[in-house]
């Protein structure tokens, strides 16, 4: 039974506005349309409507698979329990150099890589070696109990992560598509801001006049599609500046903008500082190379702190690194470089030194992945995403009940035509934003003039359609 709320919308109810809707069928064009304020409010809801109809499926999507991936920690403590947990003990840990020993006596073959100290009372220590044979970035991680120096097992590593954790990584990434998931993941994420600020400049705009409602759905809104734009518009105007920061954090490791990304970091001389200490001066002291265990006791004379990851020489002359790998508040990502004849300490590099948007750029991936604080952090996230699904539920729904009484689809608020129609000085500076954006963003630059010559191509269709329809 057909409710007022599912019914098909009369011709009147249909004349109001929509943060999103369907393709256009006709170009009407009034000479107030060249009014700036009028111009743009159509083109953003416009291209409001191609970004929600469009990109919204692709960021349902990232939500699901984000929300799997930010509890990893919690995934990997329950498939890798073996090797990675153990039960705290009263007494001390054994030396370092023991548990290092015990895994390279399990697997003699096998070179040194680094070792991660146990940094909770209920961890392992992870010693990271290189098999012979070892494909690509695989590692092999033989986790050690500090307090008996016993191997617990062993799990190997991709780009230093356990096998759930980088296939979650990579599902979240690219869909384990490779290059086509890839693009479509910086596809979403390049739209999500475009969608998101303009909702947010329709809605205001819709209730200046009632301000109150602005963060708020108003009361006494019957059912049906006001009631689902009032929360659409107000749950959409409390999540937008939590997805702007999550989507441009996600596009600094994209592979097309992250690497454009990383091009305006060097340009800024603002990447990431690295020790510059990478060979011993000759004559520095005794030839012997100090343990791991010597190592991460001199870095913690020093000053590091919480968890570590001691490396030791990669070839003859180089220095022993131990860093901080820290990813929770207080963040602590200090390394230094050590004598491995004497283990002084030849340089000292503080996360304190990074110029800020390198610190900014390792404290927003941090927060997108949900380790900066934690719970708390994974939490946020969740709701977030929950969020944005619920908006784009509402858009969708609100969408499909501007249909037509006597079927067929939902015809668009705004017909073509906007853009052309529009102020001069709007539309150049309209180009010039969308070329440095594009310049920035590849992917939505190739797609914004996918979709211009895509509807460039259907106006011209339904213009010829309607010339010979008037023609006969």
């Amino acid at each position: 039974m057909s409710t007022t709320a599912d019914r098909p919308l009369s011709e009147s109810e249909k004349t109001l506005p929509l943060p999103i809707g369907p393709l256009p069928t006709t170009a009407p064009s009034t000479g107030q349309d060249n009014a700036p304020g009028l111009a743009l409010t159509r083109l953003i809801r416009r291209v409001h409507f191609y970004a929600g109809l469009l990109v919204a499926p692709f960021l349902a999507i990232l939500c699901l698979t984000g929300i799997a991936y930010v509890f990893t920690p919690q995934i990997n403590d329950a498939l890798y329990a073996q090797q990675l947990i153990v039960a705290p003990q009263p007494g001390p840990m054994r030396p370092l150099d023991d548990q290092v020993g015990a895994a390279m006596a399990a697997h003699p073959t096998a070179l040194l890589d680094s070792v991660k100290p146990a940094a909770q009372p209920d961890r392992t220590t992870a010693v990271l070696l290189d098999p012979p044979g070892a494909a690509g970035d695989d590692q092999l991680a033989v986790y050690v109990n500090p307090y008996t120096a016993e191997v617990t097992g062993t799990l190997t590593l991709v780009h230093g992560e356990p096998p759930v954790q980088h296939w979650l990584r990579d599902f979240h990434g690219d869909l384990q598509l490779g290059t086509v998931g890839a693009i479509y993941s910086e596809f979403a994420a390049s739209w999500l801001p475009v969608l998101f600020l303009g909702g947010l400049f329709l809605w205001i705009r819709k209730r200046r006049a009632r301000r109150r409602d602005l963060l708020v759905p108003s009361r006494g809104t019957r059912p049906g599609r006001n009631r689902m734009m009032n929360w659409h518009g107000s749950v959409g105007i409390w999540l937008t500046v939590a997805l702007v920061f999550i989507s441009l954090t996600g596009l600094t490791w994209s592979t097309f903008a992250g690497n454009r990304f990383e091009t305006v970091l060097t340009a800024l001389d603002a990447r990431a500082p690295k020790l510059a200490t990478t060979s011993v001066p000759s004559g520095s002291g005794n030839p012997q190379v100090i343990t791991v265990g010597q190592a991460e006791a001199t870095a913690r004379a020093a000053g590091l702190q919480g968890p570590l990851t001691v490396t030791p020489p990669t070839k003859p002359a180089a220095p022993f690194v131990v860093a901080e790998t820290s990813n929770s508040v207080p963040l602590h990502r200090d390394k230094i470089a050590l004598d491995p004849g004497s283990g002084a300490v030849l340089e000292t590099l503080r996360f304190g030194e990074y110029p800020l948007l390198a610190q900014l750029s390792t404290i927003g991936i941090l927060a997108h992945t949900g380790t900066l604080l934690g719970l708390f952090n994974q939490i946020a996230m969740t709701a977030m995403s929950l969020g944005i699904l619920a908006v784009i539920f509402w858009g969708y729904r609100m969408w499909w009940l501007r249909r037509p009484t006597r079927g067929g689809a939902p015809r668009a608020l705004e017909a073509r035509g906007v853009l052309r129609s529009s102020p001069q000085a709007m539309l150049s500076g309209i180009l010039a934003l969308a070329v440095a954006v594009g310049w920035l963003l590849p992917v939505f630059g190739v797609s914004v003039v996918i979709f211009l010559l895509a509807d460039t191509a259907a106006g011209a269709i339904v213009r010829r359609r309607a010339a010979a329809a008037a023609s006969r």
